[in-house]
């Protein structure tokens, strides 16, 4: 029986139609990667297939039975409160009908209700949803980390805190998901790159150190504290549309860094080490820069928004390529890493999304604020294999001819 589930578990019809706008460069919240591999060729979407889904047995989905459901659940809620206040009848996503509309999710989202313990969650979870496996032929499956900084700053600026964390400049024009700058004649331009706009000065926010800053530029979004104790949040505006390019490779082609030293923490004791020349070369290699605004904070156990508007939740919100999937619909993980304590199958949540998330089996799981979620997040970087959860209802009625999975 599970022999013949995993065969007939086809690929899942998440794709964008060709010419569709969600298919355009859309401005991320989410957090960018330093593993970028393919970096310089931005992937074709996949084919609408024919197939119908095929939904999987539970029985079959590996690490079910031990899998982390609470944190999903809670950021599932979420997503539900924003299914309610959707056009009813509308589709989320035209180029992705399989993931119906709000009257498709209304009763499993009401029914969350009744859960009251892990044990009552996964009985309840199997009862409302069917999973469906997501499966790509054309690029390399993968799992990484993100997490929210906390970073040393100040209101003006006083060495050694010299970087300035960047507002949304006013010539920053957004058309179509497409990038522009206003120049003074009223002509569009395609935004400049880092180098450019580091060389011309930004507005200030505050300001911290250029390591801090630029690896919240990566992270999407921290939390600056303030000589007094003061805590605000730096949270996402914008980006100047440029391509992400990843610094660990760009450091590794250079000689200055080894493999090993291809993370976060490799970096910045590199950025400890070199020249502030060396430095600004480096930050300048990836083109792409992030724009901020300042937020209070008024739930410190809540992350920042993602780009679905709702705060992230720790291992329970991950950011995806939204032009395969549909922001709000959950989803099961199953991959590996240290930080998450080796092989590891959790629920979450398509919340946020992110340039450098690319591909129908790529995440970015959010693992929370501070030094150890980033710790643990620093050491995801694997493959892995993704289902999406489907409301019964819904996902029999792509296949009304296949027999209930169980």
């Amino acid at each position: 029986m599970r022999r013949r589930l995993s065969i007939f578990c086809v690929f899942l019809l998440i794709s964008a139609c060709a010419g569709s706008s969600s298919i355009t460069d859309v401005p991320s919240s989410g957090s960018e990667d330093f593993y970028s591999i393919d970096e310089d060729v931005a992937p074709e979407p996949l084919p609408l297939w024919t197939a119908v889904p095929r939904p999987m047995a539970y029985d079959a989905l590996p690490g079910w039975d031990q899998a982390s459901l609470a944190p999903g659940l809670n950021a599932l809620r979420q997503s539900c409160a924003k299914f309610a206040n959707a056009p009813p009848t509308q589709l989320f996503s035209e180029a992705s009908p399989w993931a119906g509309s709000a009257n498709d999710w209304a009763p499993a989202c009401a029914a969350l209700d009744v859960i009251e313990d892990a044990e009552s969650a996964r009985t309840v979870l199997q009862a409302l949803f069917l999973p469906l496996e997501v499966r790509d032929t054309q690029g390399e499956p993968r799992f990484t980390g993100y997490f929210e900084p906390t970073i040393q700053a100040s209101r003006t600026y006083a060495p050694p805190y010299t970087e300035p964390i960047p507002a949304r400049p006013a010539d920053l024009i957004e058309r179509n998901g497409k990038v522009y700058q206003r120049r003074s004649n009223g002509r569009l331009r395609a935004y400049p790159t880092r180098k450019d706009i580091t060389r011309r000065g930004v507005e200030a926010l505050a300001y911290a150190r250029p390591a801090d800053v630029f690896f919240l530029q990566i992270q999407g979004s921290g939390r600056l504290i303030y000589p007094d104790g003061t805590v605000v949040r730096a949270a996402y505006a914008a980006t100047n549309g440029q391509p992400f390019r990843s610094t660990a490779n760009w450091l590794m082609r250079k000689g200055w860094i080894s493999r090993g030293e291809a993370n976060m923490a490799g970096i910045k004791a590199w950025m400890a080490r070199a020249s502030e020349r060396q430095v600004r070369t480096a930050m300048n290699a990836n083109p792409r820069f992030v724009f901020f605004t300042i937020e209070p904070i008024e739930d410190p156990a809540l992350g920042p928004k993602g780009s679905y508007e709702v705060p992230l939740t720790p291992l329970g919100s991950m950011a995806v390529d939204l032009r395969y999937h549909v922001a709000g619909l959950p989803m099961f993980v199953q991959t590996t890493a240290p930080g998450l304590g080796g092989t590891w199958s959790g629920l979450v949540v398509a919340q946020d999304t992110g340039g450098a998330i690319t591909g129908p089996v790529r995440g970015d799981l959010f693992f929370g604020t501070g030094p150890a979620a980033g710790a643990a997040a620093d050491t995801v970087n694997a493959p892995g294999r993704l289902w999406v959860f489907l409301p019964r209802g819904l996902a029999e009625r792509l296949n009304p001819n296949a027999d209930p999975a169980t």
